[in-house]
């Protein structure tokens, strides 16, 4: 059986919980759920702190499980990565009092808190700054106001609480982040892991692509396959009228409207999207 951990709170948990029933898996339905066990599919699921999670499969005691890569990059546990879940994306970053600091260099003596002290002191030793580093648990952004820091170092996602802190970002960005499928570099259950993993890309791949269904002229058939080139191929079917076929193809749903457009311009009609649910590329 393979044992996953996922997150119990934040903002991994809801989306993994999405992610892990459009994949045909049991749930939790409430925060308060510990462990949910899921025979049918032969997996138990295991709910934790996200900042644990790292921890947990590194030393074995579960197989795999969904956090941040920021996390995994602030525990210092020996996983890896075995595919990226394309939600929660966040940056981290450095901020100051408005006004107060205007280029990293400038944390050179100062006092940083944070609440990933693993990937700032991997930046700082990489910028050569000298710098304290304040370790907290959470809420960084009142340890300026509270006396206890002179900037922060904090995972964003919008920057507004930082605003309304009254601190505003310096430089780019220390880490990027998004939600990852991790693993223990020695887990010998690969078949099972890979029928998670499939599963898990067929909701990434569903939620990034729509199908497309058009009637085109015979003649258009080219030009417009090259509009919808789908993955492997179009589907073509011949329909009454031997003058037209249909055509269906999957297409990225950022991009379906202009599509829609181009297909309609070249002569297309009765140009239908459909949205997948599950797939297997």
């Amino acid at each position: 059986m393979l044992r996953i951990a996922i997150p119990n709170k934040g903002q991994l948990s809801d989306p993994a919980r999405e992610m892990l029933r459009e994949a045909g898996y049991a749930a939790a339905a409430t925060s308060r759920e510990l462990v949910v066990q899921d025979p049918e599919n032969d997996v138990e699921f295991f709910f934790l702190r996200p900042r644990d999670i790292a921890t947990y499969v590194a030393s074995g005691t579960l197989d795999v499980g969904i956090t941040g890569q920021d996390m995994l990059a602030d525990s210092g546990a020996n996983a890896e990565t075995v595919l990226e879940l394309s939600f929660a994306p966040s940056t981290f970053r450095l901020a100051a009092p408005a006004g107060t600091v205007t280029d990293v260099a400038q944390a050179s003596g100062k006092r940083l808190a944070t609440s990933y002290p693993g990937i700032l002191a991997s930046w700082l030793q990489e910028q050569n700054i000298n710098a304290e580093i304040v370790k907290l648990d959470g809420a960084v952004e009142n340890a300026v106001r509270l006396g206890v820091a002179d900037l922060v170092a904090d995972v964003v996602a919008t920057g507004t609480t930082l605003k309304q802190a009254g601190l505003e970002i310096v430089g780019e960005p220390i880490f990027k982040s998004q939600a990852i499928l991790i693993t223990r570099p020695d887990f010998t259950e690969r078949n099972a892991l890979e029928v998670f993993v499939r599963r898990l890309q067929g909701v990434i791949v569903a939620r990034n692509y729509v199908l497309v269904d058009y009637d085109i002229e015979n003649s258009l058939i080219e030009q417009a396959c090259k509009i919808t080139p789908g993955i492997e191929s179009p589907t073509i079917s011949a329909l009454h009228d031997s003058q037209w076929s249909a055509v269906r193809a999957m297409v990225p749903r950022k991009q379906v409207h202009a599509i829609m457009d181009e297909l309609y311009d070249l002569g297309a009609r009765g140009v239908i999207v459909t949205d997948i649910h599950a797939c297997r590329i």
